[in-house]
């Protein structure tokens, strides 16, 4: 049986079965026996997503909305997939990410750009196109209503100028996507969490990242769920940390801007051993070689991330 976490308060996650066991989070909102997916994975999710349902006593028609948090493939690779699969549903995105789903090649051109096409084939497969009329565009404020449950789509750039965020009014929860950061349960130390941000390119900004963390801080959640990898609290301690390693990576950086060919492994090792250095102070005893398997794509990812935000400085 794959992870499933059922926070008892109509929300559940399960694993995606993205990469790695516990890597990426679905999670579905339950009201009355309607049913809203938030991020679908990859393709290879949809099994998964059809024995959650089948968990909770549901088939297919059940499912009102898929929301994406953003496009990226890790959270939106499994939305062609899993709309052809839900007859009544209807996707959520930015309006921003709707063309894509509409049309994905340029989507998958540009996540080939980064990864190769042998990943890319490999690990997402099929990208399926979306109707045009399947499909809502999220813009800032705006309310889903799943059977009276309101859901609240916040425009939070910094990530992705894709991304949306989703409050859950009835449990003061927030889906963040990647806006809140990763935190893997893997390094959770007596229940206390670490977490981290994502850089990844092509659209890291970290002024925008920085606003959209306070604008989700300024509705004083519960608890956040996150994709990677799901639900964390203590909030206001998490959003500090958050804040202060993202002012902490931005400047190691900064720091390498001006070096040549060397600036992308140099941003990556200085990285690597200050989030080793974090992850220690924060009593984790996984060996130095498990935990940078564990971060091995979020490192290299983070430091293209940084390196394009260089390039767009005019300094």
């Amino acid at each position: 049986m794959f992870d499933w976490r059922d926070y008892g308060n109509g929300i559940v996650a399960f694993d995606a079965g993205y990469v790695r066991p516990i890597l990426a989070a679905i999670h579905l909102v339950i009201e009355d026996g309607r049913v809203a997916f938030v991020d679908t994975g990859s393709n290879d999710a949809l099994p998964n997503a059809l024995a959650a349902l089948e968990n909770l006593g549901l088939d297919v028609t059940a499912v009102d909305y898929v929301f994406l948090t953003h496009i990226h493939l890790d959270h939106a690779g499994g939305a062609g997939s899993m709309m052809a699969a839900f007859p009544n549903a209807k996707l959520v995105v930015h309006p921003r990410g709707a063309r894509h789903m509409i049309e994905p090649s340029r989507l998958v051109a540009g996540v080939t750009a980064v990864y190769g096409a042998d990943y890319v084939a490999r690990v997402y497969g099929e990208i399926l196109p979306i109707p045009a009329e399947r499909i809502i565009e999220a813009s800032d404020g705006c309310i889903i209503s799943l059977s009276g449950r309101e859901l609240l789509c916040l425009d939070t750039p910094g990530h992705a100028r894709h991304h949306i965020c989703i409050v859950d009014k009835k449990t003061d929860g927030i889906f963040t996507g990647d806006m809140f950061g990763l935190s893997y349960r893997e390094f959770d130390v007596d229940g206390r969490p670490f977490i981290l941000p994502t850089t990844t390119p092509t659209q890291f900004d970290p002024l925008e990242m920085r606003q959209s963390i306070r604008r989700l801080l300024s509705y004083h959640p519960e608890t956040m769920y996150l994709t990677h990898y799901s639900r964390v609290q203590n909030i206001p301690k998490l959003g500090e940390d958050l804040l202060r390693r993202l002012d902490v990576m931005v400047d190691l950086a900064l720091a390498e801007k001006d070096c040549g060919a060397m600036r992308h492994q140099r941003i990556k090792q200085a990285q690597s051993t200050y989030l080793l250095t974090e992850i220690r102070a924060h009593g984790c005893s996984l060996s130095e070689i498990v935990v940078l398997e564990l971060l091995e794509t979020d490192l290299e990812l983070n430091a293209q991330g940084l390196g394009v935000w260089l390039d767009t400085l005019k300094i």
